[in-house]
């Protein structure tokens, strides 16, 4: 009878699977599915570095912001920063997590390059930027009220979920998806399906308010982020019909579109 081995590289196990394996034997689940999550959980931290890139270098390409809703990137900066700060101050591993912190980054250089681009920002957007400017510090830093902070947390399950409303709306009502690129958006809808998983693995914890009160909305984020991801994957222009309207695109503008405010060098 040979020993377990104990083999641990980055919190991930390989003890068991090598010792079940060298005994030609199929690893048991409870040993198998742990260490897969670890190995998703990873390669999906990875992945995040490049997520928002494609839908970076396609605006900065186009030096347009065509067809993309500046609330949908806003709500998402809003929403990553409390969904890493809630993780950070929960002490999870790294792993189940890691990918809200390159995500931020991503995100609150894409708003800079979607401002930059769009018309001539309003008092309205800079209060906005200086208001979270001055707060994201102290959330990230956990430097709140406990209960305030359950709340934050249960907040953001509907602020990843509102964040994909405006830009599918924008994108019905423009009958094409403009700027948006299909790239970054499958690779979120990519993401929350395997995220899904790693989280029921890594257990990470669910807000006091909904663990509660509504203990069965489980992986309520995730979920959201997974069901808005899709729409916004099938509606990308991918598929044959967004093909259609995007050749229509070139010769009818859309309506919410002003040559003035584009910066592209010509």
């Amino acid at each position: 009878m040979v020993a377990t081995m104990e083999l641990e590289i980055l919190g991930m196990n390989f003890g068991c699977v090598l010792a079940a394996l060298s005994n030609a034997k199929i690893p048991e689940k409870d040993c198998l599915l742990p260490l897969i999550s670890k190995l998703l959980g990873y390669a999906i931290v990875a992945a995040s570095t490049t997520v928002k890139l494609p839908q970076i270098l396609k605006i900065l390409k186009h030096g347009s912001v065509r067809g993309l809703s500046v609330a949908s990137f806003e709500l998402e900066v809003v929403g990553y920063t409390i969904a890493l700060a809630y993780c950070i101050h929960k002490g999870l591993p790294f792993s189940a997590y890691g990918e809200l912190a390159f995500l931020l980054i991503q995100a609150i250089i894409l708003v800079g390059i979607i401002y930059y681009y769009s018309p001539p920002m309003g008092t309205k957007t800079w209060m906005k930027a200086l208001l979270y400017c001055g707060l994201a510090p102290t959330v990230l830093a956990g430097k709140i009220d406990p209960a305030l902070f359950e709340v934050l947390y249960a907040s953001q399950h509907a602020i990843f979920f509102f964040a994909r409303v405006p830009q599918i709306w924008k994108n019905f009502t423009n009958k094409g998806t403009g700027e948006l690129s299909f790239l970054t958006c499958f690779m979120n809808f990519a993401g929350s399906i395997v995220r899904v998983f790693t989280s029921i693995q890594e257990k990470t914890p669910l807000s006091g308010i909904l663990d509660s009160d509504y203990g069965s909305l489980q992986h309520t984020d995730e979920s959201c982020l997974l069901l808005s991801c899709g729409i916004l994957v099938l509606d990308a222009p991918s598929c044959p019909l967004c093909r259609k309207i995007d050749q229509r695109e070139q010769t009818v503008p859309s309506k919410d579109y002003n040559p003035k405010f584009s910066r592209r060098k010509s």
